[in-house]
């Protein structure tokens, strides 16, 4: 009787075993390569896989983006400046079947091809395109990644350059570049102000000399200007042609004052004009 039961025991530990060793479940990301006495036999997945124990083999490969992250490289631009580069890589296998043969791991060729590419790639230009031209730079690179991976079955979909790090020299380099740059369009923009400003000017000189009554509204304004400034004494000239408008302007015997009164039958006197000063 116990060996009966020692019998079904032992055939329910073999039925068990051969189960577990011939039955797999793919998820849907995941593939199986399939070798049949070491001999590539076709990828299948996903879902119930039945494979013949001790005869066939699988190997399962993830046909989700895989994120590597690139350590920082040295890198000597094309002007000369030595920086520190890193980035990411995103790809994918694309044909699992070429992934598993054509390279022993996919992932370690990969980050080594990009590590290379990076640097060779960075080598080529000058630090000013590193660090204003990255959309430019990830395309290069990830061109010649696709390119080299093709062959291993491996999509590489983007690639972006993190970090570009300086040294404090170069920092300050680079800060004393943007200041003179600052400092040339200041220059430009009140260069090209004076000259607006002077083409109006002329323009305004135009308009006025069409019309001395508006020189004469001007010069009111100006003195009404300088009027509401009470912190300085201010000193300004009276034209005699100003007041020739009004009436008959006679030159002060010599020796004289000047005067300028008003008398009852409308004419003024002789005398010149005085400066007209105002005190805080």
């Amino acid at each position: 009787m116990m060996l009966d039961y020692l019998t079904y025991l032992i055939l329910a530990l073999i039925i068990i075993g051969f189960l577990g060793a011939a039955v797999r479940v793919l998820r849907e990301y995941e593939r199986g390569v399939v070798f049949t006495l070491g001999r590539f036999t076709g990828v299948k997945g996903p879902g119930l896989i039945i494979l013949v124990p001790f005869v066939q083999q699988m190997v399962r490969v993830d046909l989700r983006v895989i994120v590597q992250d690139v350590p920082s490289q040295d890198v000597i631009s094309r002007d000369n400046v030595s920086v520190k580069v890193n980035a990411v890589i995103y790809f994918r296998i694309v044909d699992p079947e070429r992934a598993i043969i054509k390279v022993e791991n996919y992932i370690t060729a990969t980050s080594q091809l990009a590590q290379t590419t990076l640097r060779s790639v960075l080598g080529k230009h000058e630090l000013d395109e590193m660090l204003a031209e990255r959309d430019r730079l990830n395309a290069d690179i990830q061109q010649i990644l696709d390119q080299q991976t093709d062959a291993w079955g491996i999509k590489v979909a983007n690639v972006e350059i993190k970090h570009v790090d300086l040294n404090e020299n170069m920092v300050r380099a680079i800060a004393k570049q943007a200041e003179a740059e600052r400092l040339r369009r200041a220059k430009v923009i009140n260069a090209e102000g004076e000259q607006q400003a002077a083409e109006k000017l002329v323009e305004a000189g135009h308009l006025l000399a069409a019309e001395p009554r508006a020189m004469q509204l001007r010069y009111f304004a100006a003195l009404h200007d300088i009027a509401s400034e009470r912190s300085s004494t201010i000193v300004f000239p009276l034209p005699i042609d100003l007041l020739s408008q009004g009436g008959n302007v006679h030159a002060s015997p010599v020796g004289g004052s000047p005067n300028l009164t008003g008398s009852q039958d409308g004419t003024r006197e002789p005398g010149l004009a005085n400066l007209g000063a105002k005190r805080a």
